[in-house]
């Protein structure tokens, strides 16, 4: 039975709903509607305008109405007058084939006629920086190795216990909060759930880790690589299909033992082609999983103060062991440890289901199992694809990749390639001063 948001606001106290959509660069936008007009919200959409957002339309396109939907709602749990809602674009009655909700949910439809749901879970690192986002917030936050600092998470527990007890409010299950490796850098972890509801929460989860530290005169950032020298954020992917979506799940459809090296990991035959299928697509998946410039500051850095950067580099795999772009950690899942924070929490969804599906249809083989230490002894491993240099090398990867291409929407991929390359033009084209420090004078 579908929710009535009108009702919803009356038994809550709801006066306010941001009905929310999030664009081919993952900006979050946002109508806030008083709560007396949510009813014909919910029937008809909210109006905007496309061309004003980061998708791929002109001024001259009708309105494109922003559906919410009902099953996404989140009360603020910080201003618990306003809820959220992700909504649904639609352009002239028709599904916005180009919108990132509507790529994930096309997909996890496809996936729903195979008999598979997937669930996963995210790991969204962030920083904790100063207001105007020039340095590190916390000044005693210096160790060489921040991993796990007991007192500098400590310094840092008015935010990070404001998140985790909202997401104890909204039933979320976290479980763990930490000081990652890099100094100012924190992640949090709360329970996997079946992808669209992950993506929804991964998209809420940024905002309100925003605005969370904006209350407490800090600001939060998913960038890449924000700090020179330190480990960028990362946003690890944990990923298993199931037999049908949420508790009425029950059989692991990528558990299994078998022989052969996926099968010693408790990989099924199906998780092991679902595999294949990421690891044929690396190379093109990193346009979406690593979407911007900074991105491959992160998967291409020279060694971090802390060590590692945590990051991989080449299309590999393993067992139980960091240093690889996937991890199979045990039975029934793996890691996917290339996307970063910059990811779109819907596109990031969708292009993990695009990829795996591929490889289940085309029964992939994900390649050879590697239980080296890539970052010790990597330059060993001369058969396997190195991931792309650049942004405009992941984007070539992409669009040499057809059969992605195809399974993310044709539409899609043209809109999201063609402002790709502008933004990867506009890069191109500014002046920077490493040009005038190394060229000025030759």
């Amino acid at each position: 039975m579908t929710l009535d948001l009108a009702q919803f606001a009356a038994d809550r106290g709801v006066k306010y709903f941001m009905i929310s959509f999030t664009d081919l660069f993952g900006g979050q936008r946002a109508k806030l509607v008083p709560a007396q007009a949510i009813a014909d919200m919910q029937a008809d959409g909210a109006g905007f305008a496309g061309f004003a957002t980061w998708l791929d339309m002109t001024p001259a396109d009708p309105d494109m109405l922003a559906v919410p939907d009902p099953a996404s709602v989140i009360q603020l749990p910080w201003k618990p007058e306003v809820a959220w809602v992700a909504g649904n674009c639609v352009m002239e009655g028709q599904d916005v084939a180009q919108a990132p909700r509507n790529v994930l949910r096309r997909l996890i439809a496809e996936a729903a006629d195979e008999g598979l749901h997937v669930k996963t879970g995210v790991e969204a690192e962030y920083f904790l920086l100063t207001p105007e986002g020039d340095a590190i917030s916390d000044p005693f936050d210096t160790a060489e190795k921040p991993c796990y600092d007991q007192q500098a998470v400590m310094r840092r527990y008015d935010v990070v216990r404001e998140v985790c007890d909202y997401m104890l409010d909204m039933g979320w299950g976290p479980y763990q909060n930490d000081h990652e490796d890099a100094n100012g850098q924190f992640e949090m972890n709360w329970d996997f759930d079946d992808i669209l509801k992950t993506a929804d929460k991964h998209s809420f989860f940024k905002f309100m880790v925003k605005s969370v530290a904006e209350k407490h005169a800090l600001r939060a950032t998913f960038m890449p690589k924000p700090i020179e020298g330190l480990t960028g954020n990362g946003c690890h992917v944990h990923i298993s299909v199931w037999d049908a979506p949420g508790k009425d799940a029950k059989v692991n459809v990528f558990a299994g033992d078998g022989a052969g090296q996926t099968g010693e990991l408790g990989l099924s035959e199906r998780g092991k082609h679902f595999l294949g299928g990421i690891m044929q697509h690396a190379s093109a998946l990193a346009a979406i999983t690593n979407p911007t410039v900074n991105s491959y500051k992160r998967i291409n850095a020279p060694r971090t103060m802390s060590g590692a950067t945590w990051a991989p580099n080449s299309v590999t795999w393993t067992g139980n062991n960091r240093t690889h772009m996937v991890r199979v950690p045990g039975p029934g899942r793996f890691e996917l440890r290339l996307p970063d924070g910059a990811a779109n929490p819907y596109l990031l969804q969708a292009v993990i289901v695009a990829a795996g599906l591929s490889g289940i249809r085309s029964q992939a083989d994900p390649g050879p199992r590697r239980d080296i230490d890539m970052y010790a002894e990597g330059h060993k491993v001369t058969d396997a694809p190195k991931l792309p240099l650049n942004m405009l090398d992941a984007l070539r990867a992409y669009e040499d990749d057809s059969a992605l291409m195809g399974a993310m929407g044709d539409e899609f991929s043209r809109s999201y390639l063609k402002l790709k390359h502008k933004e990867w033009n506009s890069f191109v084209s500014h002046f920077s001063r490493w040009e005038k420090d190394h060229t000025l004078d030759i």
